[in-house]
């Protein structure tokens, strides 16, 4: 299923515009905000919450080159993941940053085997994770973002305005996609869609008076990194035992975002390629466990920025990778897009949101929806969305274990499209059936 309005994924393009569009990559990714709520949950200081977004940045430019330049090589971009921010407060509150970055450098030779030498990751995809449930995770991953990003917009002391200043980003990216689409002389609106709803949106802000860039002035240029930032490291078989149950659930979560971007791309995932890809995460969170950060994994928001943008090259992912290192070492710059309005890439990432889950519709267009496949496709849907919009309080009171997965709902819809398609029964002819969709996929 192949948009033939991409690029290639191996295109090269200009240097210029690599950079642009990867520029438009990083924007919409909004990489502070897990550091930051990781900061509130461990009562970090200031200057280590400052280290600890520094260190984001900077591993997630590490792990998107050697993913998408050199494992991978998908043009998929690395942030931080919402799941692990439970374990990883609960082991940072009772044994320290230590025992978490300890923990991680276990797992990441753990997945990195699973992956390379081993190649047993592609065998466990291609038994757990065939069409039509890559194809639920993809619809699970846009419809579960989407009350984020509403939550974006309504939250804050001024609903009214930031819901003006969100429905200007919205108009604006919807209005470059489609011009640049039906206008061939004005292509160049599509590529720069995201950064010119940005900029309107962020004008419209300033007009409110919601606008304000002061940190800018305060941070300082430059910042070097600096191995294992919040002490020695620390290898508690509990806590390993922990981060290796979470790793498996981003795994899963990874898996998804890589079937998103192989839908938009028409890029094959085969075996070589999933295998790369899981020693490709571990190596970007071995990476992570030296230098600080956020644990990282594949930012399914960058196969909607590919959709809208319509260019699929790896060189704008490497280059995207290439500007997060630079914002990691640069802290005046990482304040910038810090500061642009909360509201404005709310508005930016509910588009995004529709265009990832338009694409799980299209994965899962040509297999017959009968009520076993109709419960498979629907009831992970269901549960992302009652885990995404569970009261905090009740997440609070339930077990530790059970706690973490519903603090994504990406990554409960996901375990039950991977369970309800193994559990639930099927007839041989629809087995024939489901084997002739993924051989045509394929």
């Amino acid at each position: 299923m192949k948009n033939t309005t991409l690029t290639h994924i191996d295109e090269k393009i200009s240097i210029p515009t690599s950079f642009s569009l990867g520029a438009q990559h990083v924007l919409a990714m909004d990489l502070y905000i897990v550091p930051i709520i990781l900061a509130g949950l461990l009562s970090l200081s200031v200057s280590d919450t400052s280290s600890l977004i520094q260190m984001t940045f900077i591993v997630a430019g590490i792990a998107t080159i050697i993913q998408s330049g050199l494992l991978l090589k998908m043009p998929v971009m690395q942030g931080p993941s919402y799941i692990p921010i439970g374990a990883i407060a609960a082991i940072g509150k009772t044994m320290g940053m230590g025992a978490v970055y300890g923990a991680m450098i276990p797992v990441a030779i753990f997945v990195a085997l699973l992956g390379k030498p081993a190649n047993l990751f592609s065998k466990l995809v291609k038994r757990f994770v065939p069409p039509i449930v890559g194809g639920t995770v993809i619809i699970v991953v846009g419809i579960s973002l989407l009350p984020v990003a509403f939550n974006g917009i309504y939250s804050g002391e001024r609903p009214t305005e930031n819901i003006v200043i969100a429905l200007t980003s919205m108009v604006s990216l919807s209005s470059f996609i489609l011009i640049g689409c039906f206008f061939k002389s004005l292509h160049w609106l599509r590529l720069a869609s995201v950064i010119g709803a940005i900029v309107i949106g962020t004008l419209v802000a300033a007009f409110y008076g919601i606008a304000d860039f002061s940190a800018v002035g305060a941070s300082s240029w430059l910042q070097l990194p600096s191995l294992l930032p919040f002490g020695e490291l620390k290898f508690e078989p509990m806590a390993i035992m922990t981060m290796l149950f979470i790793a498996m659930i981003v795994l899963v979560e990874t898996t998804g975002t890589w079937c998103a971007v192989s839908a938009v791309t028409g890029v094959d995932l085969n075996d070589e390629r999933l295998n790369r890809g899981a020693t490709g995460e571990a190596a970007g969170n071995f990476v992570c466990s030296l230098l600080g950060g956020s644990p990282v994994t594949g930012y399914s928001t960058n196969a909607g920025i590919i959709a809208v943008t319509g260019v699929s090259s790896r060189r704008a992912i490497i280059a995207g990778g290439v500007i997060l290192l630079i914002l990691g070492l640069v802290p005046k710059l990482t304040s910038l897009i810090a500061s642009v309005p909360h509201a404005v890439i709310s508005g930016i990432f509910s588009v995004i949101c529709v265009v990832i889950a338009m694409n799980g519709f299209r994965v899962i267009q040509h297999i017959q929806l009968n009520e076993r496949n109709m419960l498979v496709v629907g009831l992970p849907i269901m549960l992302s969305l009652g885990a995404v919009l569970m009261p905090r309080e009740l997440v609070y009171a339930l077990p530790e274990m059970a706690g973490y997965l519903v603090n994504s709902g990406i990554a409960i819809g996901a375990l039950a499209a991977v369970i309800l398609n193994f559990v639930l029964p099927n007839t041989q002819t629809e087995l024939e059936n489901a084997q002739q969709v993924e051989s045509n996929a394929l």
